[in-house]
């Protein structure tokens, strides 16, 4: 497979190579510098223009042949007489290189959506890998080893990390890590966070350890400064987004019903439309528009939501078991094995039903319900334990550091905590901790995978945040005292914004489940009241009344299964946003089963599902 892309490749970099030279990719380029796409720019430029080639004869053939089979009706339409191939070849041609320049121009607003991306992360994570430099610092460590340490931690400092891998890099092919990090202050899409970041790291790095663990110190407190005013916007922008939110989901509830109303004085809004579906009555046809206009709605609503929340404050860091049979083992206890297995079970559920007799809408919800409920309630029960060991690790660090300051060693201070103090969930991880301290006689490695082991073993961010920190701290050559004086206030910090956060997020929570219940709520009302109020009004036309009324524009059981589905799908809508304003997605899926599976049973029960 690599050899036939290689092929490719070369084929491509033949043809289009030259491409790359011009004035048109110069801002391409830079985009380019800041991304880790990994192929050369050249290279990358002529797959973009091969797959611009194929897209563009692509389309104009597609164009062609709609004109031709379109010729009839263009002759008759068209007041000059054009040849039908002269004008199938010209909308063709016109066609396929407006596809082909699109494809260009996509190819390098992706390159320009990656380097947005990742400066986000950057300046996301850089904060904490600035706390991390310096309590490393503390140890004496040169710039080579710092730089190290942070490349080496990917998973808690994401884009930041590989930046300084590419740090690494190219400290190893020019030999100079002055001109790497100049080098990389130059190309980083941080311009205005990590650029000046490494300079200075540059410039105190060339005056000794104690400028650059003095620097460290003063910038990891201004980084955090920032962090803090950047989330405290993001919660403005939240908040905006919310009320937004309410006035998109609740309008288009309303307009139905003002349009099944005005269907029975207005009978032109029965009138039929043509569709790719088929005649459709332009009533239904914006009823059907609302339902989905409000499922886009919560979609991007809670992809918004979901950005907005830090990474690592909700439930999207499990990863998924490599083979099958773990699959189906991790999933009644990780989310990420669950939905691959209890969708499969909504899937059987949904055709059982539709078997059963029961229709397709309502087999697809319940179905939907069948396989989103489980997967949700999974995630919770993993988040709340996850929250206790939070919470006990807190307990854990700050019992191990109150021993370390009274001079023990690191592993009899653990062995204390682990024998004294009431860890719950945490007992058994700390117990297993201590045990393998007690063999770092036979090496620091045996320290540093014993140290790793309880962070696994733990698995929440919390701790990888954390006693990783701990780890890089010893292995630079700082003691035990200065590390764990730093980690209480480390963890201190992160355990005190996640509950804040979490605190501030279950507004939003609420607003979700309130808007879906008031929806629910409006529904049920004018299905009770409204609409037999109206199917009498039209069953007394033209007896003795001169109102304007079609006796056809009332169908009590068609306009409730409209509002039904409409309302369903503000459940959804409403489910999406509230459980990503939660914990993210797998809550997403728990908040919209449930609201689902209520609204079927309150229409159910109240009689108006028909």
């Amino acid at each position: 497979m690599a050899r036939r892309v290689e092929s490719l490749d070369r084929a491509c970099y033949a043809l289009f190579g030259g491409r790359a030279e011009t004035s048109r990719h110069d801002r391409d380029r830079q985009h380019y510098r800041a991304t880790t796409v990994g192929v050369g720019f050249d290279v990358y430029v002529a797959r973009v223009y091969a797959l611009a080639v194929l897209v563009g004869l692509l389309g104009g053939t597609l164009a062609l042949g709609v004109v031709l089979l379109l010729a009839d009706q263009l002759a008759a339409a068209l007041p000059v007489l054009v040849p039908a191939s002269a004008l199938a070849l010209s909308a063709g041609g016109v066609v396929g290189l407006l596809a082909g320049d699109a494809t260009i121009r996509a190819g390098g607003r992706y390159l320009q959506f990656v380097a947005r991306a990742r400066r986000a992360d950057i300046e996301r994570t850089l904060p904490g890998a600035a706390r991390y430099l310096r309590v490393l610092a503390s140890g004496g460590a040169d710039e080579r080893t710092l730089v190290r340490r942070v490349a080496e931690r990917p998973d808690a400092f994401g884009e930041t990390a590989a930046e300084f891998r590419a740090v690494q890099s190219r400290t190893a092919l020019t030999g100079s890590i002055d001109e790497a990090l100049r080098g990389v202050a130059r190309d980083t899409p941080s311009r205005d966070l990590l650029a000046p970041f490494l300079l200075k790291f540059r410039e105190h790095a060339q005056q000794g350890p104690d400028a650059v663990e003095s620097y460290l110190e003063l910038e990891s407190r201004m980084l955090a400064n920032r962090q803090s005013r950047s989330n405290e916007e993001a919660a403005g922008v939240l908040e905006l987004l919310a009320e937004l939110f309410v006035v998109l989901l609740v309008v288009p509830a309303l307009l139905v019903i003002v349009v099944t109303v005005l269907g029975v004085l207005a009978p032109s809004l029965g009138r039929p439309v043509p569709t790719v579906f088929g005649p459709v009555t332009l009533r239904a046809l914006v009823v059907y528009g609302c339902a989905a206009s409000v499922i886009a709605v919560g979609a991007g609503a809670a992809v918004l939501v979901d950005s907005l929340r830090p990474a690592g404050y909700g439930l999207d860091w499990y990863t998924r078991s490599l083979d099958l049979s773990g699959v189906v083992r991790g999933a009644l206890d990780n989310p990420a094995d669950a939905i691959a297995v209890f969708p499969v079970v909504g899937v059987l559920a949904g055709v059982a039903l539709l078997v059963a007799g029961v229709d397709a809408v309502n087999a697809v919800l319940l179905g939907y319900a069948a396989g989103a409920i489980p997967v949700g309630l999974v995630a919770v029960r993993r988040a709340r334990r996850d929250d206790a060991k939070d919470r006990e690790i807190k307990d854990f660090v700050h019992g191990v550091a109150g021993y370390v300051g009274l001079g023990n060693p690191l592993p009899r201070a653990v062995e204390a905590v682990a024998r004294d103090a009431h860890l719950g969930p945490l007992k058994a991880d700390v117990a297993d901790l201590a045990f393998n301290l007690g063999l770092t006689a036979y090496g620091g490695e045996v320290r540093r995978e014993a140290l790793a082991r309880f962070t696994r073993k733990v698995g929440t961010p919390l701790a990888d945040q954390s006693i990783g920190l701990v780890t890089g701290a010893l292995d630079t050559g700082s003691d035990a005292e200065t590390a764990f004086e730093a980690l209480q206030t480390e963890i201190g910090r992160l355990y005190d914004e996640r509950k804040a956060l979490r605190a501030q997020l279950q507004v939003y929570v609420a607003v979700g489940w309130t808007t879906a219940l008031l929806v629910v709520g409006i529904i049920v009302v004018v299905n009770a009241y409204v609409l037999g109020s109206f199917a009498q009004l039209a069953a007394v036309h033209g007896v003795g009344t001169s109102l304007a009324i079609d006796p056809s524009a009332v169908d009590p059981a068609r306009d409730r299964y409209r509002f039904y589905v409409v309302t369903q799908a503000t459940m959804l809508a409403c489910g999406w946003f509230a459980g990503a304003a939660s914990r993210g997605r797998y809550e997403a899926l728990l908040h919209s089963g449930v609201l689902v599976a209520l609204t079927y049973v309150v229409f159910a029960a109240t009689g108006m599902m028909g």
